[in-house]
């Protein structure tokens, strides 16, 4: 038998991370985000974001690969965004860059409470000192070259 923890961070922003996600309306989008991850056969063990980007923590079904999970999940949502343009108008696009960080068993319900508190902690923090934080913590330094250009 194989065993498999494919516990994950998923980072996603819209384009020139435009607000497009109207918090009276973002639960909806999350509902949608809940099914997809659903139909992919992942759990979605929390998700949170503001008006500019999300965080999921998402359990990966062994049999898709990080980077197809993220772009089915940004062009599933991208479609359902578009046929939604009366709630959320201001959408146009996802950026091209995103982050899928591994989370230990261990750190799980520290990562569930920061994606929980994602409003509050941008009231003090803007995303993209947030975004480098989270990457420096992993280990990675952004290219400056590519950051957050699209």
């Amino acid at each position: 038998m194989s065993y498999t923890n494919l516990l994950l961070h998923v980072i996603i922003r819209t384009k020139y991370s435009r607000d497009a996600f109207p918090n009276e309306h973002a639960e909806k989008l999350y509902r949608y985000i809940w099914g997809f991850v659903r139909g992919k056969k992942c759990v979605l063990h929390r998700i949170n974001g503001i008006p500019n980007h999300l965080h999921l923590l998402v359990d990966l079904h062994p049999s898709i690969a990080v980077s197809d999970f993220v772009k089915e999940l940004k062009t599933s949502t991208h479609a359902w965004l578009k046929k939604q343009h009366t709630i959320f108008p201001d959408f146009i696009a996802w950026g091209s860059q995103y982050a899928a960080l591994a989370v230990s068993e261990a750190d799980k319900e520290r990562v569930v409470a920061y994606i929980a508190r994602q409003r509050e902690h941008h009231k003090v923090v803007n995303f993209e000192n947030e975004y480098r934080k989270i990457l420096q913590e992993n280990g990675i330094n952004p290219d400056e070259q590519y950051w957050l250009k699209d």
